[in-house]
């Protein structure tokens, strides 16, 4: 019998999308629009028939009430054909704001 390894405490809390939200993105010569699953201040996971590799780059756009969010974005896990984790690694000070302003008002 094997011990699973316990998980590390997310650094930042997740809202499911369920009503789904699309996000389009590009990188690693892929360009596509994806459903996102789920999304958190730090990053968001995406689902469909995706196949990246972990540590590629990524270009995401996406509108949210008020305005559209840009950033920067690096994948950290990938289920290829199913799902994909990224995380932000870049964003201006006006998409922050908006993500900030959404997921305020969703975590509530």
């Amino acid at each position: 019998m094997t011990k699973e390894t316990p998980r590390a405490p997310r650094r930042h809390q997740r809202i499911s999308l369920p009503q789904g939200m699309t996000v389009a993105w590009y990188g690693g010569g892929q360009q596509q629009v994806s459903r996102v699953k789920t999304l958190s201040i730090g990053g968001l996971s995406l689902c469909g028939s995706i196949t990246m590799r972990v540590g590629t780059d990524l270009t995401l756009v996406f509108e949210v009430p008020g305005g559209m969010v840009m950033a920067e974005a690096v994948v950290r896990n990938s289920v290829p054909g199913q799902e994909m984790g990224v995380e932000f690694t870049k964003m201006n000070p006006e998409s922050q704001a908006l993500l900030e302003r959404l997921l305020t008002r969703l975590l509530r």
